[in-house]
């Protein structure tokens, strides 16, 4: 599992002329599935995720996990971060997880985004998506549950 994760001021995801999620301060967070990925992955990224120390303390440093400084999440699926564009200009998705097999598993990813005790905002699965974020920094890290 992938995930693209950004300090946001604030970021808001409309599907169509729907508003499906804002959120002030907080991670803008990016999730892609692995054909292969299990409940052991995401809950690394999302373990990952809610302790990520990239918010500044008091003394400028990046010292302070998203719990304590009351931040909330924006999380939005997003297979193509499994694109592999190696070969040619047109990039491969054959590691990104079938469709309706992500379809089944992406109630999970919520639920345990959710369970993080955070403000939570979703996109919607499988649906062209406007998102609107103010990075903050920018701070932006890439994740991933099997390593570089």
């Amino acid at each position: 599992m992938r995930a693209v994760v950004q300090r946001v001021k604030r970021a808001a995801i409309w599907v169509g002329d729907e508003e499906t999620g804002r959120i002030g301060r907080g991670l803008f967070v990016l999730v892609g599935l692995a054909s292969d990925d299990t409940a052991e992955d995401l809950d690394w990224i999302v373990q990952k995720v809610s302790r990520l120390r990239v918010f500044e303390d008091q003394e400028g440093r990046m010292n302070l996990g998203p719990a304590e400084v009351g931040a909330a999440f924006a999380v939005v699926s997003e297979f193509t971060l499994y694109g592999d564009a190696r070969r040619g200009n047109r990039p491969s998705y054959s590691q990104a997880m079938p469709v309706e097999a992500a379809r089944a598993f992406w109630p999970l990813v919520e639920a345990r985004f959710r369970a993080t005790g955070l403000p939570c905002a979703f996109g919607r699965f499988q649906a062209m998506m406007d998102c609107e974020i103010v990075n903050d920094g920018p701070v932006t890290l890439i994740l991933d549950s099997r390593g570089p």
